[in-house]
C-alpha cells in the first residue's frame, strides 16, 4: 500500500510508531464495575429492577481525532416475582479518526435460583446485534492522489455478532465469564489496511472477559469491593484491570484501579518485548454517588503511566444511570455488584 498521512494525530502517530493493527478493539469501560451488561451479556436483569444507563468517555483528551464513545444501555427482569428472565438493550457509538463503529446488541439471561433462600444465582447469557463499521476517506490525505487504497468518501459495511456469558453471584463475591464478537472477528492475520472493497481491517477480534470481585465489610456503613477485569483477544497481550472501591453508606463509592498489559499465554506479540508492555500501563480514580435512591452518576479519569502522559490529558469517562420502578419483591440484598 502506498504511503499516506491521517489528518486524526491519534491515528497518525500510531502509524509512526509501527503500530500493526489487526482488527478494531473492543471499547474497554473503566466504570464496567457499576455495570457490568457491557462485559457480560448474563449480567442483564443482576439489579432485579429496570435499570438504564448513559456513558460518555473521552480517551487521551486533547488530540485530535483521539477515541470518543458514548453508549447506552437498559436491563431488567420480565418476571418480577421469580426473577428468572433478565433482559437487556445496549447501544454503543465508537469513533477513533477516519474509523467509526455503531453496536447495537439485545441481551436475554437465564437466571437460575441455586438456594431456597434465593441468597445465590447462575445467569447464562446470550446477546445477538451486530456492528456496523465505517472508514470516512474524506479524513485521509493520500500523498498519491491516484491511490485506489484510500476510498473517495465514506464506505460502510456490517457484520452480525454474537456474545455468550455465565455470571454466578452470591451476597458475598461473584465471577463470570464471557466471549464477545465470535462472528464479528476476523481471521486474517495480515497487517492493517484500508481497501476500497474491504473493511475487513476494521473488524473485531473475538475477545474473552473473566471477571470477579468481592465484597467485606469493615466497619458500620464502610465496605470494600475489590474487582478484577482479564481480557485477552487471543492474539495480543493480555489487560488486566484490577480495582478497589469504598462504599459509604451505601451512597458514596470512591476508589481506583491499575490497569497493565500482560504475557500471559505463549503468542506472537507482534515485537512487543515484556519491557515494552509496561508502557502500557495506566492508573484510574473512580468516584461515584447517588443523588437520589434512583439516581446515580458516576466519573472516572485515566492517566497513561507512559511517554504519552505529557501528550494528553487523559481520559474522562461520565455515566449517568437511572432505576425505573422497583420490582414487587424487597431484593434480599443491595446490589453491589
Amino acid at each position: 500500500m502506498k504511503s499516506y498521512s491521517i489528518k486524526a494525530s491519534v491515528s497518525c502517530l500510531l502509524i509512526l510508531l509501527g503500530f500493526q493493527a489487526k482488527s478494531q478493539q473492543n471499547v474497554q469501560f473503566t466504570q464496567y464495575i457499576f455495570n457490568s451488561i457491557s462485559v457480560n451479556p448474563a449480567y442483564a436483569g443482576y439489579k432485579e429492577e429496570w435499570f438504564g444507563q448513559l456513558g460518555l468517555r473521552s480517551q487521551w483528551a486533547g488530540w485530535d481525532g483521539a477515541p470518543r464513545t458514548g453508549t447506552l444501555s437498559v436491563d431488567g427482569v420480565l418476571d418480577p416475582i421469580n426473577r428468572r428472565h433478565g433482559v437487556g438493550l445496549q447501544v454503543t457509538a465508537d469513533k477513533l479518526g477516519a474509523q467509526d463503529a455503531t453496536s447495537i446488541y439485545a441481551n436475554y439471561a437465564l437466571r437460575l435460583q441455586l438456594d431456597g433462600d434465593d441468597t445465590q444465582r447462575l445467569a447464562l447469557g446470550v446477546a445477538a446485534g451486530f456492528t456496523q463499521y465505517g472508514l470516512d476517506g474524506n479524513k485521509l490525505l493520500a500523498m498519491d492522489t491516484e491511490d485506489v487504497v484510500v476510498p473517495a468518501g465514506k464506505v460502510t459495511t456490517w457484520r452480525p455478532d454474537i456474545r455468550l456469558g455465565i455470571y454466578y453471584y452470591n451476597a458475598s463475591w461473584y465471577a463470570g465469564v464471557a466471549v464477545h464478537d465470535i462472528f464479528s472477528g476476523t481471521g486474517s492475520n495480515e497487517e492493517f489496511r484500508f481497501n476500497q472493497n474491504s473493511l475487513e481491517s476494521l473488524y473485531r477480534n473475538v475477545n474473552a472477559y473473566f471477571i470477579a470481585g468481592a465484597l467485606f465489610q469493615l466497619e458500620e456503613g464502610l465496605l470494600l469491593r475489590p474487582s478484577l477485569l482479564v481480557k485477552d483477544d487471543f492474539k495480543g497481550p493480555t489487560s488486566l484491570d484490577l480495582n478497589a472501591m469504598l462504599v459509604f453508606n451505601d451512597k458514596f463509592w470512591i476508589g481506583g484501579g491499575y490497569r497493565t498489559r500482560a504475557k500471559i499465554f505463549e503468542r506472537e506479540y507482534y515485537d512487543k518485548s515484556p519491557t515494552k508492555l509496561s508502557s502500557m500501563n495506566a492508573i484510574t480514580a473512580i468516584a461515584q454517588f447517588y443523588a437520589t435512591e434512583r439516581l446515580r452518576i458516576g466519573y472516572s479519569y485515566d492517566i497513561m503511566l507512559n511517554q504519552m502522559r505529557g501528550l494528553q490529558r487523559g481520559t474522562h469517562e461520565v455515566t449517568l444511570g437511572i432505576t425505573f420502578g422497583r420490582s414487587l419483591q424487597q431484593m434480599l440484598n443491595p446490589r453491589y455488584f
